[in-house]
């Protein structure tokens, strides 16, 4: 064997060990992330955070940029503040965009860790000077008091009837509404009362109930804090 030959084995073999290194990192944060999710710091939950910042969407249609106020709701922005942090909303679906209404997400992909979200609600914020107009943000909520958790919509139209319903903005899209304007809206409302995902089983199955019955649906690629 000659010294090229020896050489040329040296440098594949290099070449393997350090992909080998670089896929066992890249495991170590996939698995580090869903922990820290499944095990929320109640402390860093609790924590008074930036007075205004901004979260990036990569989306599959493209990027967009919130911009997010905490004097608008606080209690909103703290919990924005701390799943983004978390990388709680990569991968996550927009799951019922309704033409000429809004467009939702939030439930994560992993059927574990939407578990123990869906009942970390938090407090209500008292209405605010701002209203749910095209582009604003909110978290979405049941019918009754302090229900959000990890769900917001995008206002896709002037929406200003919700504001007496409890529905408080906490930011506005700056950068990318066009991009929202084209998410996947063909499937319409959720079960029961339309033909879209039912809530209940994307808590319970994740992405592997949307994947299979509703394909077409526009994601979350990463979504993270860019300033603060």
């Amino acid at each position: 064997m000659n010294t090229f030959t020896k050489l040329l084995i040296l440098l594949i073999a290099g070449s393997m060990v350090l992909m080998m290194i670089l896929m066992m990192n890249g495991c170590k944060q996939e698995q580090e992330a869903p922990n820290q999710l499944l095990q929320p710091d109640p402390a860093e939950l609790n924590q008074k955070l930036p007075d205004k910042f901004q979260v990036k969407f990569e989306t599959t249609k493209g990027d967009f940029v919130m911009e997010v106020y905490r004097d608008w709701s606080p209690h909103g922005a703290d919990r924005l503040y701390y799943l983004a942090k978390k990388g709680f909303y990569n991968d996550v679906r927009f799951f019922r965009v309704i033409e000429g209404f809004m467009a939702q997400f939030g439930y994560h992909g992993n059927p574990q860790v939407s578990k123990v979200w869906t009942g970390m609600t938090f407090p209500d914020d008292p209405p605010n000077q701002q209203s749910n107009l095209r582009g604003y943000v909110t978290f979405a909520k049941r019918g009754d008091p302090n229900s959000r958790s990890t769900n917001l919509f995008i206002n896709l139209v002037d929406n200003a009837y919700l504001d007496n319903s409890g529905f408080t903005p906490l930011g506005k899209v700056i950068e990318g509404m066009t991009v929202v304007d084209q998410l996947y809206s063909g499937y319409g409302e959720g079960a029961p009362r339309g033909r879209g995902p039912d809530q209940g089983r994307i808590q319970a199955e994740g992405n592997e109930y949307l994947n299979k019955n509703f394909p077409k649906l526009d994601y979350i690629k990463k979504a993270e804090i860019i300033s603060e």
